[in-house]
């Protein structure tokens, strides 16, 4: 009895333990990767700076890709309805919790399934937009890392905008067409430019074939600077938006520091790197057993500054000193 044990449990007969794989569903709030960036699984193969922390901050507690986690990636873009379906696909493959990106990811993984953990990253107020119960027990099925902005960004963008336009004071600002939680930050917006003696010139649209359109609107009501609020929208057609800005000549504070690099002015944002490595921890303690609405959402502690000097030649502007001094990268 004893061999015939050790013959059909060989990994026990040397001590080892056959390890536990666990399934994580993503909703990127990306675009997908072409067919020959992408691995069987949909998820890039070349990484990001979104993907590579999250990766490093499962490996940080043990989950190696390829070893004992695998991760299936899915691409919304966006899209609430399109986020339900493919939420309800992970689901079907059994997935042990689901990673969401942005308010329409959570949304919709929601309303696919009430009993999978879901971690949500990249959402603002999550309080507000009923996505939790509160900050400190968020009830249901959802926690993970809010990105809330509040004043402390919306009011940075503005403020860092006078240091670096002194003289402007009709700023444009590009905005998806908002549902309640983006009319506050509008209220914070709004409080804020009254403070710097500011009038702002909102544009709200939802389709990438408006935007020529809304920078043409606002040259034509006289914007001397523009503040991009943050959104989805506003990282998945970054490039163009950062395009259209330079050739209004527009100085312009944007949301995410992937617009400074693909050629933006300035960016002042959250630490995102950060936050997705906080992922991982978040997943191992779910993977130990706890109950998502049991875990407190957390909120960012890092900012991060980003200046384009090159942009900022181009565009004639000189970038005060003391500002550079303050800025987390410097692109040169």
């Amino acid at each position: 009895m004893l061999a015939l044990g050790l013959v059909a449990c060989p990994d026990a007969a040397d001590g080892r333990e056959q390890a536990q794989v666990y399934r994580v569903g993503f909703l990127s709030f990306a675009s997908p990767p072409t067919a020959s960036e992408r691995t069987p699984h949909q998820c890039p193969t070349n990484g990001g700076v979104n993907w590579e922390p999250m990766v490093e901050g499962f490996r940080e507690h043990g989950y190696v890709l390829g070893r004992n986690l695998v991760i299936e990636c899915r691409y919304p873009e966006g899209q609430e309805d399109r986020a339900r379906s493919l939420a309800a696909e992970l689901v079907d493959m059994k997935v042990d919790l689901i990673v969401a990106a942005s308010t329409a990811n959570v949304r919709g993984a929601r309303q696919a399934t009430s009993t999978v953990p879901i971690i949500m990253v990249g959402v603002i107020d999550p309080v507000r937009r009923g996505l939790v119960a509160s900050l400190a027990r968020p009830g249901g099925n959802v926690t993970g890392l809010a990105e809330d902005a509040g004043t402390q960004i919306v009011g940075k963008h503005l403020q860092l905008l006078r240091e670096i336009a002194p003289r402007a004071s009709r700023v444009g600002v590009l905005a998806y067409l908002m549902d309640q939680p983006e009319a506050v930050l509008r209220r914070d917006l709004d409080e804020a430019a009254r403070t710097l003696g500011m009038t702002l010139l909102y544009r709200e649209l939802r389709e990438p074939e408006k935007l020529d359109e809304a920078f043409a609107t606002l040259t034509k009501d006289g914007a001397e600077a523009l503040v991009v609020m943050p959104h989805p929208f506003m990282a998945v057609n970054g490039k163009r938006i950062v395009d259209l800005a330079m050739r209004s000549g527009l100085p312009t504070v944007l949301p995410f520091r992937e617009h400074v690099q693909a050629g933006g002015l300035l960016a002042y944002d959250v630490d995102r790197r950060a936050l997705r490595r906080r992922i991982g921890a978040y997943a191992d303690k779910i993977f130990k057993g706890a109950k998502p609405a049991d875990l407190p959402v957390e909120q960012p502690t890092e900012f991060e500054l980003i200046v384009n000097l090159r942009t900022a030649k181009a565009l004639g502007i000189t970038i005060p000193q003391s500002l550079l001094l303050r800025a987390d990268e410097v692109i040169q």
